[in-house]
């Protein structure tokens, strides 16, 4: 008797072509039916967004790995709502990863992230996502080393599933080898000096986003930070509902 193979959904805010996604199918494509569904160019810093006013086109690109591929005009998100509508049929994917990204996406990171709202559209659908992001930014790293640790990560989700409205958020340190796995929450830090002024050759002023990040816990060690700095993966468990039920008791005589 065949064993039904699961279903994963990927796409990434790097682009259908980029270094990190190739490798995470690589990964994954031996035991799992594969779609890829991806900007058709550098989307980082998208979060949630999608496109209210443009039109959007998909176009099929070449295979990785035996992996459809397509990519798509639009934004993380907008590559996952139209894989899920126009590319997938009646088939419903068991599992939505956004990445490997080149690049760092936690602590307040993710809030920004492209990859993370790959996760989080995923999660509000009720699929089970993960987000995978690497502190290399060399878009040519070589990230084969992060097999073993992407691969028991999605086979638990795949074999246990995540709670409604969780999604994982997963950082790998640029050190290698790892020293293993740490749960973690989501450390505070602060995007500081991030306008750059400039002035353009034909005379007018222009600026330029940029900035350096600033832990702002750096005696917590419970953090995603401290993991990545210390030489752990970090997972951090989100939530798509984000009431703050404390703050909602202690306000409760603001009702009238």
């Amino acid at each position: 008797m065949s064993i039904k193979r699961p279903l994963i959904l990927i796409s990434n805010d790097d682009g259908y072509y980029a270094n990190g996604i190739k490798t995470l199918v690589s990964f994954l494509y031996d035991f799992a039916d594969i779609i890829v569904c991806a900007p058709d160019s550098a989307r980082s810093g998208f979060s949630c967004a999608f496109s209210a006013v443009q039109y959007l086109r998909l176009r099929r690109q070449a295979d990785i790995y035996n992996s459809e591929v397509w990519s798509c005009s639009g934004t993380p998100v907008d590559c996952v709502k139209l894989a899920l509508s126009q590319l997938l049929g009646n088939r419903r994917p068991d599992l939505i990863l956004g990445g490997i990204n080149h690049g760092d996406n936690s602590s307040v990171n993710n809030h920004y992230s492209g990859t993370m709202g790959i996760a989080r559209e995923g999660c509000m659908k009720y699929i089970p996502s993960i987000a995978f992001s690497s502190c290399d930014y060399d878009t040519h790293a070589d990230l084969s080393y992060l097999r073993d640790y992407v691969q028991k990560i999605v086979k638990r989700v795949l074999a246990e599933g995540l709670p409604k409205g969780v999604c994982l958020n997963v950082n790998f340190p640029k050190a290698n080898p790892m020293k293993g796995i740490k749960m973690c929450r989501m450390g505070y830090g602060s995007w500081i000096n991030e306008v750059e002024p400039r002035k353009h050759p034909r005379g007018f002023d222009y600026y330029w986003l940029t900035g350096t990040y600033r832990n702002d816990e750096l005696s917590a060690t419970d953090t995603d930070q401290w993991a990545l700095e210390a030489g752990y993966a970090a997972i951090t468990p989100l939530r798509i509902d984000i009431t703050d039920y404390e703050t909602m008791k202690q306000m409760s005589d603001w009702e009238e």
